[in-house]
C-alpha cells in the first residue's frame, strides 16, 4: 500500500467564482467576459468568436440567446473546480436544463480521466486524490444571472432549414475529409466549414481550409481565441504544473468539453445558409461506456460518441433550430475510414494533417513525423499500399515511425491496433522476432453495425444505401452485432437498413406494416411487450403516451382515419426522438366524438360518456402499472372537452399527472404557415400534413376550397375571442371541408410535422427530468 497522503474531491476546489457573460454582440463578432475570482482577486479574458460575414442580429433576442450559448461552451470544463459559476445572459429554461447536464457529465469525465488517471500535467495533492464513487461530481453552484425576465422567455422560432444541405465540420483531420468526399460525390449541397483556433491546432487545418477555399465556394471559417481562454483557466488552477506548456504530451492537461465549443460556433452560419444536417466526424470506437474503479463514465470520448450526437440534435429541435447533428462513419473503424480516403480521394488525402506538432514549410503545413498520432498514420497508410509521402512525410519519419511501431502502444481500438500490427507483418514490415504475434480481426475491415456504437438510426434513411455502396467497394462485407458475436448479414437488402431516422420527417410509412420503430427492439411499444419485458422497463419510466383519434369524414379527398393516423404517427415519431429510456406508446384509440359528422357515410362516433370511460378506465390501469404522467395524443378536436373531463377524474382518484394535446403546444407557431382563417377541418393543414406523410391518399383533384365566415367574429374558430361552439357540419359545409384543401402542401405539411414533433418532444423530456411533485411549481 502506498503511504503518500490521500486528498479528497473537495480539494480540487480552487477558484471560488468564474463569471460568464454577458455576451456582447456585433453582426459579424461575439464577445463572452471570462471572470475569475480567488480570494479578493479578480482575473479577466474575454472569449471571441469572429465570422467572415454577417451572421448576428444584435437586437434580435433570439441571436442574443444563441450566441449566449455559444460563449459559455468553455465554461462546461470548469464545475470540478469552482465553488460558484455565474452564467449572464439570455438563458432560457432549455438551455440552463442543458448546460447542468453537460457541467454535470464533463465533471464526472474529467475526474476520471484528467485526475484520477495518469496525467503528466498534475502536481501536488491532485496527483493523491483518493477515488469516490459520487452520484453526481458537478461541484459548482450554478447562478443565471439576467437583465431580463428570469427565466429568459425567448421567443421559440422555427428555423427553416433544408435537409439536403449538410455542413461538415472541418478540421484537416481524415474523418471530416472523407464526410466531404463522400457527400460530395453523391451530389448533396455539402459546405466544410472549419473553426479556427487561435493556437497552433489551426495548422492541421491549414492545408485543407486553403483547397477548399480555392475549390468549394461555399468553404467558411469561423475564428475563436478558445485556447488562449483554456491557458487562461489554466493559469488558475494551482493543480496543474506551471511549466505546462513545456509538457510534451498527446492530451490536453484539464479540457474534455471542445468539441461543441466548435460545434456551436458553426449554429450562427448553419442558420443564415439555411443548412439542415451537422456532420461530425467520429468513428466506430467513440461511443464507449466504461468503468474506474467502479465509476461509470465514457472515457472521455463523450463528446464524440452517438450519445453526443442525439443529445445535441434534440436540444436542437427543443430550441426549434431543426438541424440533425450525426457522423456517417460510424460503421468505419479507423483504419477503414484513412483506406477510403486513400484510395478514393487522393487529392483530398494530400490535404490530411493529423498531427498537433505540425509545423509549416515554405507554403505548406507538414507533420512532426514523431507524434502517437503521425505513427498511427504513416502505419495505416503503409498497410493500405499507400504512399506515405502524399500527406508530407519524409523517407526518415515514415522509417522512424515503422520502427516505434514495433515498441509503443497506439492510442486506438485494440482491435484495429491488432489488425494494423498483424498487416504491416503479413507485408513484411515489422520485424516478427521483435514483437509478438499480433491477432489478426478482419472484422475492424468491414462495415459493422451494433445497437450501441453504430446503430443503423443514426443517420437518415436517405443517405444508408448510397454511402453504405460506396463503402462496401473497400470493406470485406458487413457485420451486425448479435449474441456477442459478429454475424454477416446482406446489409443493402436488410429490413434494418429501412429503420426510421428519430430526428427528421420522413414520409410514406405504413405503421400497419413497419413495426420497425427503433434499435431498441421496440421496447417502447407497449402492445409489444411481454408482461416480463413491461415489468423491466416500467422500472425505468413513468410516462406514456396514449394517441386518441376519430374515424370521420374528411372531404371527398382525405381518408376517414386521419385523425386517428396523425395521432399515432405523431405520437411514434416523439417517441423516437425522446432520449432513453423513451416513453411509452399505447395503442392507439381510433374512434372519437364524432356525432357531428354522422351526416356523412363513413363516419363512426362514440359517446361522450363512452370515451370518457374508457380513458378514465385505461389511465387508472395505468396507475396500477406504476405509470405517474400520462400525456394523451389527441387528432381530433372534438374529443377535447371529453379527454379534459377524464384527465380530470384519473387525477383525483389516482392523484398521477394527465395532460391532453390537441395541438396546444404547437398552434401558436403554426398560425404563420396557414394562410386560411377557420381552417379547422379537412382543409389546408390537414390536405399538408397527410400530402407529406401519406400522399398516395390524397386525392387533390377533389380537392375544395370552403372558407367559412360566421356572422359574429366571436363565432370564429381561428379568432383569438373565439367561443368554443358545437353544430353539425352538414349545416356549414356540403362538402364537409371547412377550410381552403386546395393549398394543401406537401413541403407546408412537412414543417407542420416537424414543429409539432419538437414541441412534443420538448414537453417530455420536460416531464422525464420531474419528479411528479415537482410538476407543480418550478425549483431551482
Amino acid at each position: 500500500m502506498s503511504d503518500k497522503k490521500k486528498y479528497g474531491i473537495k480539494e480540487l476546489l480552487v477558484i471560488d467564482k468564474l463569471e460568464v457573460g454577458p455576451v456582447k454582440l456585433e453582426s459579424k463578432k461575439l464577445t463572452m467576459p471570462y471572470v475569475v475570482t480567488k480570494g479578493k482577486e479578480k482575473y479577466s479574458t474575454e472569449l471571441i468568436y469572429s465570422y467572415e460575414e454577417p451572421v448576428f442580429n444584435p437586437s434580435d433576442i433570439s441571436h442574443q440567446n444563441l450566441a449566449s450559448l455559444i460563449g459559455a461552451q468553455v465554461a462546461i470544463n470548469y464545475g470540478l473546480f469552482c465553488k460558484k459559476i455565474v452564467f449572464k445572459g439570455l438563458f432560457d429554461s432549455t438551455d440552463r436544463s442543458a448546460i447542468k447536464d453537460w457541467m454535470e457529465n464533463t465533471a464526472r469525465e474529467i475526474y476520471v480521466i484528467k485526475i484520477l488517471q495518469d496525467n503528466p500535467f498534475l502536481t501536488g495533492k491532485a496527483k493523491n486524490i483518493d477515488p469516490v464513487k459520487l452520484k453526481n461530481y458537478l461541484q459548482s453552484e450554478l447562478f443565471f444571472e439576467s437583465s431580463d425576465t428570469d427565466p429568459v422567455n425567448t421567443k421559440w422560432k422555427f428555423w427553416e432549414t433544408d435537409k439536403d444541405k449538410h455542413c461538415v465540420l472541418s478540421s484537416g483531420g481524415k474523418d471530416s475529409l472523407l464526410s466531404y468526399g463522400v457527400l460530395n460525390e453523391l451530389g448533396f449541397d455539402t459546405q466544410p466549414i472549419f473553426v479556427n483556433e487561435s493556437g497552433r491546432h489551426w495548422f492541421t487545418a491549414i492545408n485543407a481550409y486553403k483547397y477548399f477555399k480555392e475549390n468549394v465556394p461555399s468553404t467558411g471559417r469561423v475564428w475563436v481565441n478558445s485556447d488562449r481562454v483554456f491557458n487562461f483557466m489554466l493559469k488558475h488552477l494551482t493543480f496543474i504544473r506551471s511549466d505546462y506548456a513545456n509538457v510534451r504530451a498527446d492530451i490536453y492537461p484539464i479540457r474534455l468539453w471542445t468539441v461543441a465549443v466548435f460545434l456551436f460556433g458553426v449554429l450562427p452560419l448553419l442558420r443564415k445558409r439555411k443548412i439542415g444536417r451537422l456532420i461530425i466526424g467520429d468513428e466506430y470506437d467513440t461511443t464507449v461506456r466504461s468503468t474506474y474503479k467502479g465509476i461509470s463514465h465514457y472515457s472521455g470520448l463523450y463528446d464524440q460518441s452517438r450519445y453526443f450526437d442525439e443529445y445535441c440534435t434534440r436540444f436542437f429541435m427543443r430550441k426549434g433550430w431543426a438541424v440533425a447533428q450525426f457522423s456517417i462513419l460510424r460503421p468505419l473503424s479507423e483504419l477503414m475510414i484513412q483506406t477510403i480516403l486513400a484510395n478514393r480521394y487522393p487529392e483530398l488525402l494530400e490535404q490530411q494533417v493529423s498531427c498537433h506538432a505540425a509545423h509549416k514549410d515554405e507554403d505548406r503545413i507538414k507533420p512532426c513525423g514523431k507524434c502517437e498520432k503521425c505513427r498511427r498514420i504513416v502505419g495505416m497508410l503503409t498497410a493500405s499500399g499507400v504512399d506515405q509521402k502524399i500527406c508530407g512525410y519524409n523517407e526518415k519519419q515514415i522509417k522512424d515511425c515503422l520502427i516505434s511501431l514495433e515498441k509503443i502502444e497506439l492510442h486506438q481500438e485494440k482491435a484495429v491496433s491488432q489488425q494494423l500490427m498483424y498487416m504491416l507483418m503479413q507485408k513484411g514490415i515489422l520485424d516478427s522476432g521483435n514483437i509478438k504475434q499480433p491477432q489478426s480481426h478482419p472484422e475492424v475491415m468491414c462495415l459493422r453495425f451494433d445497437n450501441e456504437k453504430s446503430p443503423f438510426a443514426a443517420i437518415p434513411v436517405n443517405l444508408r444505401k448510397p454511402l453504405y455502396k460506396i463503402y462496401l467497394q473497400y470493406a470485406e462485407k458487413s457485420l451486425i452485432r448479435s449474441e456477442r458475436k459478429w454475424k454477416e448479414f446482406d446489409l443493402l437488402h436488410s429490413r434494418e437498413i429501412k429503420t426510421p431516422y428519430p430526428f427528421e420527417f420522413e414520409s410514406k410509412r405504413n405503421l400497419s406494416k413497419d413495426n420497425n420503430f427503433s434499435d431498441k427492439k421496440n421496447e417502447y411499444l407497449w402492445g409489444s411487450l411481454t408482461w416480463q419485458e413491461a415489468e423491466e422497463i416500467l422500472d425505468k419510466i413513468d410516462i406514456a403516451l396514449l394517441p386518441v383519434g376519430a374515424i370521420e369524414q374528411h372531404g371527398p379527398h382525405l381518408p376517414l382515419d386521419v385523425d386517428a393516423f396523425d395521432a399515432e404517427y405523431l405520437s411514434l415519431k416523439v417517441a423516437e426522438a425522446c432520449s432513453y429510456p423513451k416513453p411509452l406508446v399505447l395503442p392507439l384509440i381510433s374512434y372519437g366524438v364524432s356525432y357531428h359528422h354522422e351526416d356523412f357515410k363513413g363516419t363512426i362516433s362514440i359517446t361522450n360518456e363512452t370515451l370518457a370511460k374508457l380513458i378514465y378506465d385505461i389511465g387508472i390501469s395505468l396507475a396500477k402499472n406504476g405509470i405517474k404522467k400520462i400525456v394523451i395524443i389527441n387528432g381530433h378536436g372534438d374529443n377535447a372537452p371529453t379527454l379534459s373531463y377524464a384527465a380530470q377524474m384519473i387525477n383525483r382518484d389516482a392523484g398521477i399527472f394527465v395532460a391532453v394535446d390537441t395541438g396546444e403546444t404547437s398552434d401558436v407557431d403554426l398560425d404563420d404557415l396557414c394562410e386560411t382563417p377557420n381552417d379547422v377541418h379537412a382543409g389546408e393543414i390537414e390536405t399538408s400534413t397527410t400530402l407529406a406523410v401519406r400522399p398516395e391518399k390524397v386525392n387533390m383533384n377533389k380537392a375544395e376550397k370552403n372558407v367559412i365566415k360566421f356572422s359574429s367574429r366571436y363565432l370564429n374558430y381561428s379568432s383569438l375571442r373565439g367561443v368554443p361552439w358545437y353544430v353539425r357540419t352538414k349545416k356549414i359545409s356540403d362538402s364537409g371541408i371547412m377550410g381552403d384543401a386546395t393549398k394543401g402542401d406537401a413541403e407546408k405539411g412537412k414543417k407542420i410535422w416537424a414543429i409539432m414533433i419538437a414541441h412534443l418532444v420538448a414537453f417530455i423530456e420536460d416531464l422525464k427530468n420531474l419528479k411528479i411533485e415537482d410538476l407543480h411549481q418550478k425549483r431551482y
